[in-house]
């Protein structure tokens, strides 16, 4: 599905190497499609509406490619150590953006790109995380992120939960905005028309139930998409 454009933002051999880290994470959180690509060109394609200078696309690119890094370092760490995850030590793992700035500046991204890593999973609200950053205390490209992320996750499917249809998770997008995302990326995160990486991976769309009330509330809290 998706097709690695946007690669002409960073230098070749970087792009390479991202790339090929951004695979290994997707396979090791086991999402079966491409993940971190489908995020970096839905994130690129915002990046242009919101004019932003080809740096900082960037820094984002490889923000979006690198941005699992911190979970997988910390999962890999439980499981050497325990074998297994207990409820304490998926609490544990809010401190992933933490880890993976640090883990994006071992592998050689820029400061902007582990910045945007330490901050995709701050609210528009305030109640994000590692910083707690609102609105425009968090910049452009991260809440950019946090958008492309989100959606990203919600329609493909994990070994805990289905993909949801490409209504439902647009409809999840629009609910959330001005509590978890930005309006005004959500809204142009809803204009896109015709991307490939924003087909869904619900294995049949048209006969998809509508999601309960209840498993909605229960699923979009603090730890929403990072827990998906």
């Amino acid at each position: 599905m998706p097709n690695i454009q946007g690669t002409e933002l960073i230098d070749q051999a970087a792009s390479e190497a991202f790339t090929q880290l951004a695979a290994t994470s997707d396979r090791f959180e086991r999402y079966e499609h491409p993940h971190a690509l489908r995020i970096a060109t839905i994130a690129d394609e915002l990046a242009k509406h919101f004019h932003l200078a080809r740096h900082d696309r960037g820094s984002l690119r490889v923000a979006a490619l690198l941005h699992d890094l911190g979970e997988v370092a910390m999962e890999r760490d439980y499981i050497q150590r325990a074998g297994s995850l207990t409820d304490e030590d998926r609490i544990d793992l809010a401190r992933h953006p933490v880890i993976g700035e640090r883990e994006a500046s071992r592998v050689g991204a820029d400061r902007a790109a582990q910045l945007l890593v330490r901050w995709h999973h701050e609210w528009w609200n305030g109640q994000g995380y590692p910083d707690a950053l609102r609105r425009e205390e968090i910049p452009l490209a991260a809440r950019i992120l946090r958008v492309a992320d989100s959606y990203v996750a919600l329609t493909d499917a994990r070994p805990f939960r289905p993909a949801m249809t490409v209504e439902q998770a647009r409809r999840e997008m629009a609910d959330r905005a001005g509590i978890e995302f930005d309006p005004a990326v959500v809204k142009a995160f809803l204009a896109i028309q015709l991307l490939p990486e924003l087909e869904s991976f619900a294995k049949d769309e048209g006969q998809q139930p509508e999601v309960a009330q209840t498993e909605k509330n229960s699923t979009w809290d603090m730890f929403s998409s990072f827990m998906r």
